[in-house]
């Protein structure tokens, strides 16, 4: 017998909410049932676009919609604290774009309220759920290039950005970190953890935000992971990780990657593609085929994208911000972006 589908409900209306509901409605075992905008017209034609039968001019009112399963939300990272929240605390689970909130205090907030609910929240690091990332983890973790010593990632676009654009925006949490640079961060933190030390440099715009940012993250054993972000020169959003016995190289678009190459000494290169089966380049379905298994098996968490590594990120890019200068408005003037944080 097949499983119900599962009941997607979409928070926002933009570039990536089109692009994963394109995914989700041509997944047998997903039904996208609801959308929510701010305005009424916004949700109305992303509704008439993909066949959703339900088209809200408001966010409470797709938090409150009890056949809704799951909400996916879309907004630009500063209102993920309050779009994410409003659903949890009606009692909705949530997959939740990157990056996940502002800081980590608010990332804090969020997983705090979910484990309080019961209510399963993913943070939407589609990366983690690549079957060929999956793949490089696995080689990584069995040893195949020996003690991992250095990491390497990039992500950098061209632009220009008008000082309009979002991000450009300081209210809208705008710059490179937390735009592109959370791809280099995370990936890092996929192979190494949580680093003990941070140093990092910036170049700011006039609005204070940050056009283009390099850290250098250490460990206690002695790894390190350089990784740069920028809004204004296109990088070759590739990476690297470099161990004791080899290394393994990731081409452009390292974050939906089709291929990689295995070095490992003494031996020749070994190039691993992608399995044709797991469909296009830059596909989104393996995140919500994730959310939609855990679901379906009970569990509150994903292990591919499990919360406590989704606060260390944030707490690394806090520290990246700290490092920089970089403070949006709403957050206190003493507070302390580097505070750990108890995961509750």
């Amino acid at each position: 017998m097949a499983e119900r589908s599962v009941r997607w409900g979409i928070l926002a209306t933009g570039g990536i909410a089109a692009s994963f509901t394109a995914d989700l409605v041509d997944l047998p075992d997903a039904e996208v049932v609801a959308v929510a905008s701010r305005t009424p017209d916004a949700a109305k034609a992303f509704a008439e676009r993909f066949g959703i039968p339900r088209a809200y001019g408001e966010w409470a009112a797709l938090a409150r919609d009890e056949d809704v399963d799951v909400v996916y939300v879309a907004t630009p990272h500063s209102a993920h604290r309050a779009a994410a929240g409003l659903c949890l605390a009606a009692g909705r689970n949530v997959l939740c774009e990157k990056a996940f909130t502002l800081n980590a205090r608010e990332a804090g907030e969020l997983v705090a309220l979910a484990r309080e609910r019961g209510s399963f929240l993913m943070e939407a690091m589609w990366m983690y759920c690549n079957p060929l990332i999956r793949r490089l983890k696995a080689l990584v973790d069995d040893g195949a290039i020996g003690e991992v010593r250095h990491v390497q990632a990039d992500f950098g676009l061209s632009g220009p950005f008008p000082p309009s654009h979002r991000l450009r925006d300081p209210a809208q949490g705008g710059g490179a970190l937390l735009d592109l640079g959370v791809y280099p961060v995370s990936f890092a933190h996929l192979l190494l953890g949580e680093p003990s030390d941070i140093t990092a440099r910036a170049v700011h715009s006039e609005e204070s935000v940050d056009l283009q940012t390099g850290a250098l993250l250490s460990w206690e054993s002695g790894a390190l992971a350089s990784v740069h972000c920028s809004i204004v020169g296109g990088t070759p959003v590739s990476a690297s990780v470099t161990g004791s016995q080899g290394r393994i190289d990731v081409p452009h678009g390292f974050f939906f990657p089709d291929r990689f190459v295995l070095h490992r000494d003494g031996r020749d290169p070994e190039e691993v593609t992608a399995d044709p089966a797991d469909g296009p380049r830059g596909s989104l379905k393996h995140e919500a085929r994730e959310v939609m298994r855990a679901l379906r098996a009970g569990e509150a968490e994903s292990p591919l994208v499990p919360l406590d590594g989704t606060l260390a990120v944030m707490r690394t890019l806090d520290a990246i911000r700290d490092r920089i200068g970089v403070r949006y408005p709403g957050e206190a003037p003493d507070e302390d972006p580097t505070a750990q944080l108890t995961p509750a």
